[in-house]
């Protein structure tokens, strides 16, 4: 009876020792899981302007359709995405590129994220 009485409180202090890394890793996998679709999202974003921009030469319009393929991340301003070259020829390959920076739970920090598009003119 005595040594069960001294172990009580045994249970207690062991889920306090693995209570933060229990958590560190929750917090880890959720954050790797959220980095992964939006990096999924950036890619089919870069993907949608890189079409665009093939199909009708407008980089306008291929910004807009990035925007509007990265709109479950956030409302991405214009500077995110990039076209090169910026007039689309027969035989020359256009490249779109989105910067997005993830700031997640902000416990691990932000990571800095890219998509990118490449296809051919006239293909």
């Amino acid at each position: 009876m005595q040594a069960q009485h001294r172990e009580r409180g045994a249970a207690a202090v062991e889920f306090a020792l693995v209570l933060p890394a229990l958590l560190l890793l929750v917090l880890g996998v959720l954050d790797f899981g959220r980095i992964f679709s939006a990096q999924q999202t950036l890619t089919y974003a870069a993907r949608a302007g890189a079409r665009v921009m093939v199909l009708q030469n407008s980089q306008t319009a291929a910004v807009t359709a990035a925007q509007n393929a990265a709109s479950p991340l956030a409302q991405l301003p214009s500077s995110s995405f990039s076209v090169s070259p910026t007039t689309c020829t027969a035989g020359a390959q256009v490249t779109f590129t989105v910067n997005y920076t993830y700031k997640g739970t902000g416990f691990f920090g932000t990571f800095p994220l890219q998509g990118k598009g490449v296809m051919l003119c006239g293909g």
